[in-house]
C-alpha cells in the first residue's frame, strides 16, 4: 500500500506554508513572468485597451494543471491595471451572504479572485450571474409570499477564475466571461529560467549545469521548480559552502527520490504496480484505487496527468495502460513480466 500521507515534494498543489512564503518569488508585472506568451501578448491587448476605455477589463478564466501560475497572473493583471483584488476560493464562499459581504465592499475596477471557482454551489452562481453580467445583486428579503427582491447596484469590477477542471464549470458560469485561458505545461529552458531568477531573489549562487537538472526534474511546473531550488539551498548550506553546483544537486535529487524524469517512488510504484500485478493493463482505475489504497480521485487528480503527459501511461476504453517509455524507465520486460505471473 502507497502512504498517502506522505509528503511529496514534486506535488503541484501549493501548501499552506507556500501561499506566505513564496510571494516574494512571484513576478509583480507581466514582463516579468515568464512562459506562456499567447496568454501574455493577449492580456497585454485587452488591459491597454481597457485602461484607454477607463474601463475595467472584462472577466477572466484562467485554467490549466495547478502550480503553473493562475493566481500570479491574476495578482498580475490586477498590478498591470492598478487597481485593488480580493482572494477567495470556491468552496469559502458557502452561503450568499458571504458572497455579498465581498461584492457590496468591492470598488470600481476592483478585482475579484475566485480559485477552485469550479467548486461553487449554485446558490452562489445563481447570485454570480446578474453581478457579472449587470453589475447587480439581488437579495431577497423575507420568506413565503411576503418575500420580496432588493436590487442593489454595484461598481463595475472584474472576476478572475482559476480551476483545475473546466469541465465541472457549468455553461452559463463560463459563457460569462470574456476572456478564457488555457496555461499549458512549460518547456524546459522556461523553467530554467524560472530557476535561475528565483535563485537570484533568493542570493544563492546556481551553477547553469545543476540550474539545467532542476528543470529536466520540475515535472514542467514552476511551482515545484521553487520548491526544489529551495530544498537543494538547504543541502548546499549543509552539506556544502552554500553554492549550488552540479555534485551538490545530484546528491540532493538523489536523497529526495526524485529521478531523472522527474518521479519520485510513489509514481513509480503506480507504475510499477500495472505492469507487475496487471501484465501491463489495462486495469480499471477503481482497481488501481484498491491496489495502492489511495482515492479514485487522487490517483486522477494528483499522479496520472504528469504520467500521460510524459507517456508512461495512457487510457484506454478498458482503463488504464503502461506504455513501452514505462517499461524503459524501470528497465522491466514485457516478457520478464509475464513470467513472473506464470
Amino acid at each position: 500500500m502507497i502512504d498517502s500521507e506522505v509528503n511529496r515534494i514534486i506535488d503541484p498543489k501549493e501548501t499552506k506554508e507556500e501561499q506566505t512564503l513564496d510571494v516574494s518569488l512571484r513576478p509583480k508585472k507581466l514582463d516579468e513572468f515568464i512562459g506562456q506568451q499567447k496568454i501574455k501578448d493577449n492580456l497585454t491587448i485587452f488591459m491597454a485597451a481597457a485602461k484607454q476605455r477607463q474601463e475595467p477589463i472584462e472577466h477572466v478564466l484562467l485554467y490549466g494543471p495547478p502550480g503553473l501560475g493562475k493566481t500570479t497572473l491574476a495578482h498580475i493583471i490586477a498590478e498591470e491595471m492598478g487597481v485593488n483584488i480580493r482572494v477567495t476560493s470556491g468552496p469559502a464562499l458557502e452561503r450568499s451572504g458571504d458572497l455579498a459581504a465581498i461584492l457590496t465592499n468591492l470598488e470600481a475596477g476592483d478585482i475579484l479572485f475566485i480559485d477552485e471557482i469550479h467548486r461553487l454551489n449554485k446558490v452562489i452562481e445563481e447570485i454570480l450571474y446578474p453581478a457579472m453580467e449587470e453589475y447587480a445583486l439581488d437579495i431577497v428579503i423575507g420568506k413565503g409570499p411576503s418575500a420580496r427582491t432588493l436590487r442593489l447596484d454595484l461598481p463595475r469590477f472584474t472576476i478572475v477564475g482559476a480551476t483545475t477542471k473546466v469541465s465541472m464549470l457549468s455553461s452559463p458560469l463560463r459563457d460569462r466571461f470574456g476572456n478564457i485561458y488555457h496555461l499549458n505545461f512549460y518547456e524546459n529552458d522556461e523553467i530554467g529560467k524560472i530557476v535561475k531568477r528565483s535563485a537570484e531573489i533568493l542570493d544563492v549562487n546556481i551553477v547553469p549545469e545543476a540550474t539545467e537538472k532542476i528543470a529536466s526534474r520540475s515535472r514542467k511546473t514552476p511551482r515545484i521548480a521553487n520548491r526544489i531550488l529551495k530544498r537543494v539551498r538547504d543541502f548546499a548550506q549543509v552539506k556544502g559552502d552554500g553554492k549550488i553546483n552540479d555534485d551538490i544537486t545530484n546528491e540532493a535529487l538523489t536523497m529526495l527520490d526524485i529521478d531523472e524524469f522527474g518521479l519520485d517512488e510513489i509514481d513509480r510504484k503506480i507504475l510499477e504496480l500495472i505492469i507487475t500485478k496487471f501484465k501491463g493493463g489495462p486495469v480499471g482505475l477503481n482497481t488501481i484505487a484498491a491496489a495502492t489504497g489511495e482515492e479514485m480521485a487522487t490517483i486522477e487528480d494528483v499522479y496520472e496527468p504528469f504520467l500521460l503527459q510524459i507517456g508512461m501511461l495512457k487510457r484506454t476504453p478498458k482503463g488504464r495502460m503502461a506504455t513501452e517509455a514505462a517499461y524503459e524507465h524501470l528497465k522491466l520486460s514485457s516478457t520478464d513480466q509475464a513470467n513472473k505471473l506464470l
